[in-house]
C-alpha cells in the first residue's frame, strides 16, 4: 500500500515503509513510525460487528485514536473486524520530516530541496526509513537472524508531568546525573522504552536461553531458536525490572493469543 501511494505521488504514509501487516490492522493500534501515525490520514473505516454480523462505519474521530491505541484495541477489543479503511492523502506532496533521526539521515544522503515534490521526495524518505529500519534489523530479512522478532515489543510510556517528575526524582535519587531522553506528547512526556530497558540491565545482545534482545535494537525481542514461552518470560522479566527500578509499567505492543 505504501509503495502504491508513493508511486502516485500521494504523501502522508511514506514513513510507514517497511512495517509488515495488513491495512485493516493499521487502525487497531494506530500504527506509526518516524513521526507519522495512521490517525493523521484515516478519514473513516468500516468494520464487521462480530456479535451482529452487521457492518458499522466509524469516522476517524470516532476511532478513539491515541498513541499506539484505538477503541479497537481497548474498549472494543475483539468486537470488530476492520474490512475497509479510507485515507486522505496529499497529492503531489512534499514530505513533512518530523523525526530528528530521519531528518539527520536524510540530510546526510540527499538534499530534499533539490527533489521535486511528489514521488521523488516521497521515495527518498521511504529509502531513508528503510535504511534506518535495516540498521535496527526491523525489516524482514531471512539472512539476518535478528529480524526474527515482532518489531518493537514495548510501547514508549507517555507520562503526565507529575509522573515524569517522580520518575526524574527517583533517577536522581539513585545517584544518576545522566539526563533522561524525552519527547513531547501533547501536554505529556514520552520516555523511550528502549532507554528504560537498557538502563534496567537488559543491554542489546542480551541472551537468555534460545531468546534474547537484538544487538541492534533494545526493544526487539528475538527468537534465536527458543520457544514462545521463553520469549514471554523474558518480556515479563524486563517489565518487572523496569517497574522495580523506575516505577513505570511497560506495555507490550504485540497481542498474545493463548491457545
Amino acid at each position: 500500500m505504501v509503495v502504491s501511494c508513493i508511486n502516485r505521488g500521494l504523501g502522508g504514509i511514506e514513513c510507514l515503509s517497511g512495517i509488515p501487516g495488513l491495512v485493516g490492522a493499521a487502525p487497531i493500534q494506530n500504527v506509526g513510525a518516524y513521526g507519522q501515525e495512521v490517525r493523521d490520514t484515516i478519514v473513516s473505516l468500516n468494520a464487521l460487528d462480530q456479535s451482529t454480523n452487521e457492518v458499522v462505519s466509524f469516522s476517524g474521530r470516532e476511532c478513539g485514536f491515541s498513541y499506539r491505541q484505538s477503541r479497537f484495541k481497548s474498549r472494543d477489543a475483539n468486537k470488530y473486524i476492520i474490512t475497509q479503511v479510507t485515507f486522505r492523502l496529499r497529492n503531489d506532496a512534499s514530505p513533512e520530516i518530523r523525526y530528528p533521526e530521519l531528518r539527520t539521515h536524510l540530510e546526510s544522503t540527499v538534499r530534499l530541496e533539490t527533489l521535486s515534490s511528489g514521488r521523488p521526495s516521497l521515495l527518498a524518505v521511504r529509502e531513508a526509513v528503510l535504511a534506518l529500519r535495516r540498521k535496527k534489523s526491523m525489516v524482514i530479512d531471512p539472512t539476518d537472524p535478528h529480524t526474527r522478532s515482532v518489531g518493537s515489543f514495548f510501547v514508549n510510556p507517555v507520562l503526565t508531568t507529575q509522573e515524569f517528575r517522580h520518575f526524574e526524582e527517583r533517577w536522581k535519587g539513585a545517584g544518576r546525573s545522566e539526563p533522561i531522553p524525552t519527547f513531547p506528547a501533547g501536554e505529556r512526556v514520552k520516555v523511550p522504552a528502549a532507554w528504560l530497558v537498557e538502563h534496567s540491565g537488559f543491554h542489546k545482545g542480551y541472551r537468555a536461553g534460545g531468546v534474547g534482545i537484538s544487538i541492534h535494537h533494545a526493544l526487539a525481542l528475538v527468537n534465536y531458536g527458543g520457544t514462545s514461552r521463553e520469549l514471554l518470560d523474558l518480556a515479563r522479566k524486563i517489565q518487572e525490572k523496569v517497574h522495580e527500578r523506575f516505577g513505570i509499567h511497560l506495555e507490550r505492543e504485540p497481542v498474545v493469543v493463548e491457545s
